[in-house]
């Protein structure tokens, strides 16, 4: 991508953040007082998920401008894990949330209240609507960025938790089923804790520096067709995002001039690049040494 596309996008993205900020506040007002006055725990619990929702946007809004920043010597690598980070928290929230509303939800199946199904349907009619404004707002964005994709769940739960509460406000105003409420406030909370759990996962691992899913072997094999290079080995592999892959090797050579070991260095990040998408690639060059060591070092001391 280009540099005057990746400022667009960013822009595109910090717009729509906003106008989801909006959107989400307005929604936890309605439902907050629908929920009130009508008696529903289901439109509650989405209210509070809402709240949560509106904190979780502004986070990574937040999160989203300081990835942009350029490295410095605080951070050399950049500040692209503000958005993991986000991430991980957001979901994390998100679990936290659903196990409360379980709870919640189980209490009320034993002592049911009554509802006021008219209210509750037309505040979860509203809330749906505006919902699915702001996950479409979102949807773009959420395929290639773990930090939007984490708000894009948010507000897709969201969604569906509306839509179910228009179907519990249907079944309590036609049948008179208040236990509904409760069942689906169950229901919705299993639903996001299971979507949740995958990016709490992925983020946890690019945040203990877990390699991604690259077959190092097979890089050892391409990198030792290039003319030159002799043996690969202490290799190490991480992320820096989802996006970005940073890749470091010691690679045995031919005693040579480091200006002709420097022709070995550019087929090898272009190897890197473009078969398997490893952005940063560091190299460092040597003749006999560490020769018969493994392709990973197994060593309590090694972190470099």
């Amino acid at each position: 991508m280009h540099e005057h596309e990746h400022n667009d996008v960013n822009a595109m993205s910090q717009r729509r953040f906003f106008t989801v900020t909006i959107l989400n506040s307005l929604i936890t007002l309605i439902e907050f007082l629908g929920g009130i006055f009508s008696g529903s725990l289901s439109l509650l619990s989405d209210a509070f998920h809402n709240f949560a929702d509106s904190a979780s946007v502004v986070g990574s809004y937040y999160a989203h401008r300081i990835s942009q920043r350029p490295q410095n010597q605080l951070n050399t690598f950049g500040y692209k894990r503000a958005q993991i980070i986000s991430a991980f928290l957001n979901s994390l929230f998100l679990v936290i949330i659903s196990v409360v509303l379980i709870v919640e939800g189980v209490q009320k199946l034993f002592k049911p209240e009554q509802i006021n199904g008219n209210l509750m349907l037309i505040v979860a009619v509203v809330s749906t609507v505006a919902n699915l404004v702001s996950t479409l707002l979102l949807s773009r964005g959420s395929k290639h960025n773990l930090n939007i994709r984490a708000t894009y769940l948010h507000l897709l739960s969201d969604t569906l938790a509306s839509l179910g509460v228009i179907l519990g406000g249907i079944l309590i105003k036609l049948f008179d089923w208040v236990l509904v409420d409760p069942i689906i406030t169950i229901i919705v909370a299993l639903y996001i804790s299971a979507e949740a759990y995958p990016i709490i996962k992925k983020t946890v691992k690019i945040l203990m520096q877990g390699s991604p899913t690259v077959d190092c072997y097979a890089i050892q094999k391409d990198m030792m067709n290039i003319e030159g290079i002799t043996g690969v080995h202490h290799v190490h592999i991480w992320s820096v995002d989802e996006n970005s892959i940073v890749f470091s090797a010691h690679i045995n050579m031919q005693d040579m001039l480091i200006s002709e070991a420097e022709k070995i260095y550019d087929p090898v990040a272009k190897l890197l690049h473009d078969k398997y998408g490893i952005e940063h690639v560091t190299l460092q060059a040597e003749v006999e040494r560490g020769k018969k060591e493994d392709l990973y070092l197994d060593s309590r001391n090694d972190i470099d």
